[in-house]
């Protein structure tokens, strides 16, 4: 899903994005595919960047991101909390192009 990132017209270009995949569905490509979709997908929206909050723990989310090209722009150290445990949450992000290896 796309998300306004903020709501002043500044940044109207930004998005965040968000994908969630039942635990039953891990490791089958579903997220793989979904976010290759939404990414795909920006450019014809008028999403100029996107933003994703992942938590920090999340290796699998944060080398998903990563290998489509998302690069981690900054971090917000425990603020939130899972399971009564603070966690971070690194923010990632790129600019809306085509994904790697793609034309």
């Amino acid at each position: 899903s796309f998300h306004p990132f903020m709501p002043r017209c500044a940044y109207r270009g930004t998005a965040e994005i968000s994908v969630y995949v039942h635990d039953d569905f891990h490791r089958h490509g579903i997220a793989r595919q979904l976010l290759e979709a939404a990414v795909e997908r920006a450019s014809s929206l008028e999403i100029t960047s996107l933003i994703g909050l992942i938590l920090g723990h999340n290796k699998a989310s944060l080398k998903l991101f990563d290998s489509l090209g998302f690069e981690r722009w900054g971090l917000l150290p425990q603020v939130t909390r899972l399971e009564g445990v603070a966690r971070d949450i690194v923010i990632v992000g790129r600019h809306s192009e085509p994904l790697p290896g793609k034309s």
